[in-house]
């Protein structure tokens, strides 16, 4: 089995090459390689590597940038993921694409099924939900998985943020009234290497949009006191930061976010067997691995 993995050096790609090297010929890439948004580009890449499976685990995620860069945001979320479900549907491929809890308004009062109708309140959103509908449009064998609040041990997440402003400042400033699932990088792939194995031994597995995402839900506010109190504990930063819980409305941004990003993820469980990730299992590891590499 070949796989083609797409946004290799991203936080979940880095997972996936490791996780799915002992299962399948792995064919990775990064925009150096294969800018999504140019068709040809991609279709030449597909019909040289001639994958079995296409992961899309890219995308433009600058949530604030986005409304400022509709057309770019939209270039990558929406085209780039049509030109690969094109190309996968031409050889005759399985495509998994990773999408987002930004697809909802968040003005559900229980956490959101894949029965529940989208609403994205932001560019970033709207372009990942006309991604999925290009996938569902052009080809039928495919896997859409919605995370939420992905962390891993790269930079550029929640968590490297909190331990890097930790540090920088006696005070922060953190929204409390926004709730969601974070999502280990590495149980995300976990995930998706579960289906993958599904795949190979029936040569199918059911189709569609699928939760995936972690467990316990949590604050904002509430994940950074559980970074910092384990930080520190650990003797891994010398302080703690005072931290202010704000509202939504008194947090400086341009963009509606959804104040509920809970994901329900029972269809995966019943489907796959798959859990959802426990993050606090993974938490210490990740910050760990984050201070080795820029101590604090």
């Amino acid at each position: 089995m070949r796989i083609l993995i797409v946004g290799k050096n991203g936080q979940l790609g880095r997972h996936l090459v490791e996780k799915l090297n002992c299962l399948a010929v792995i064919c990775a890439v990064d925009i150096q390689e294969l800018d999504i948004s140019d068709q040809l580009a991609v279709n030449n890449r597909v019909q040289q590597d001639q994958p079995d499976i296409i992961i899309n685990a890219a995308a433009y995620t600058a949530v604030e940038q986005a409304d400022n860069e509709v057309e770019q945001a939209f270039k990558v979320n929406n085209d780039g993921v049509k030109f690969l479900a094109q190309a996968a549907k031409n050889i005759g491929a399985v495509i998994i694409h990773i999408s987002t809890d930004y697809v909802f308004d968040g003005s559900k009062i229980l956490p959101y099924s894949e029965m529940d109708a989208a609403l994205p309140q932001n560019v970033y959103g709207k372009s990942k939900l006309a991604g999925e509908g290009e996938v569902i449009q052009i080809c039928p064998e495919h896997i859409i998985i919605r995370t939420a609040w992905l962390f891993s041990e790269q930079s550029n997440n929640f968590v490297s943020t909190m331990l890097k402003l930790g540090q920088k400042h006696n005070e922060l400033s953190i929204v409390d009234d926004q709730w969601g699932g974070p999502t280990y990088a590495g149980d995300l792939a976990d995930a998706i290497v579960h289906i993958v194995e599904q795949f190979k031994q029936a040569g199918t597995v059911d189709w569609g949009v699928y939760h995936f995402s972690g467990w316990p839900h949590v604050t904002w506010y509430q994940f950074a006191q559980i970074i910092f109190n384990y930080a520190y504990e650990q003797k891994m930063i010398n302080k703690v930061p005072k931290l202010l819980s704000i509202s939504s409305k008194a947090y400086p941004s341009n963009v509606n976010r959804p104040v509920n990003s809970r994901l329900n993820c029972t269809k995966i469980k019943e489907r796959f067997g798959i859990d959802m990730g426990d993050w606090a299992k993974a938490l210490p590891h990740v910050i760990e691995q984050l201070i080795d590499k820029d101590p604090m």
